[in-house]
């Protein structure tokens, strides 16, 4: 029964941040799979020794911790790679300009 209660909450919690509007990001993501993830591994273990609320707690705050982490590293990897493609973008649009001014040149100096 309590672990019922528990995946009500836990679908309380998506309902909720789903209706936000706001796509979550990478790491709002990974704390939450990490909250659910270890709250439900939590809840199991407690009712193996009889507290399954205090299993789910401890699991979810664990998770929530892990799912953070894991959740940063790749949101920080994801800006890393948008700033490098920027940067790359921007050299590329660099090179099409220099090519079409050396064209320019060789035009005029063919003409004179």
């Amino acid at each position: 029964m309590s672990i019922i209660k528990g995946l009500l909450v836990a679908v309380a919690i998506v309902v909720v941040m789903g209706c936000s509007g706001q796509p979550l990001s990478t790491r709002e993501k990974g704390t939450f799979i990490g909250t659910g993830v270890g709250a439900a591994t939590g809840a199991i273990i407690g009712a193996a020794v009889g507290n399954p609320l205090a299993g789910a707690a401890i699991g979810g705050g664990i998770g929530a911790l892990g799912g953070y982490a894991v959740g940063n590293e790749m949101q920080n990897n994801e800006n890393a790679q948008a700033q490098t493609q920027s940067q790359i973008q921007s050299q590329q649009r660099q090179i099409e300009s220099q090519q079409q001014q050396i064209q320019q040149l060789k035009s005029s100096s063919e003409t004179e």
